[in-house]
């Protein structure tokens, strides 16, 4: 696994070895001892998946406590990471990740930042661990396509939405 930074200062990209052979390929998404060696230490204590079709989008949500670590386990998706910390330099900040289940990355969402994806594939499934559990009542909610945050989405279709990410 490799650990790098990315443009939003917090936000971290991990680049997961495969081992293929004959039967299909291998790749550890996970490892709490190689996060600390690297100075991150982190407890998840509750992964989610969600799977959606192509053209839907999940909103951008996040909160002042949770990191969370994703991953596109099949499919492809552009993940949107927006920095919401109005004490931050880069307050307002977005920027788009494509992960597919081809690239084997990860990003490292640190608190104070939303996250959304949006499908590009036929359909995707997408993992995420926290290190909290989730409470809808203590996240933020930022419009997907909200001015103030510049999101380059890049879509040519209209995103299949819910009612709260509308």
């Amino acid at each position: 696994m490799n650990i790098i930074k990315s443009k939003l200062s917090g936000v971290y990209i991990l680049k997961n070895e495969t081992f293929k052979d004959h039967r299909g390929k291998y790749i550890e998404i996970y490892n709490k001892d190689y996060l600390k060696k690297k100075k991150i230490y982190l407890n998840f204590i509750q992964d989610d998946i969600s799977i959606s079709k192509k053209n839907v989008l999940r909103g951008v949500h996040g909160d002042n406590k949770t990191w969370k670590l994703v991953t596109c386990l099949y499919g492809r998706i552009k993940l949107a990471v927006v920095n919401n910390d109005p004490k931050s330099k880069q307050y307002k900040k977005s920027y788009i990740f494509l992960l597919s289940d081809k690239n084997n990355v990860q990003i490292l969402i640190p608190p104070r930042f939303g996250n959304a994806h949006y499908v590009q594939s036929k359909y995707a499934i997408f993992h995420y661990k926290q290190t909290t559990n989730y409470n809808r009542k203590s996240q933020f909610s930022i419009k997907w396509n909200d001015p103030n945050y510049k999101i380059n989405w890049q879509i040519k279709s209209k995103p299949i939405l819910s009612k709260r990410d509308s």
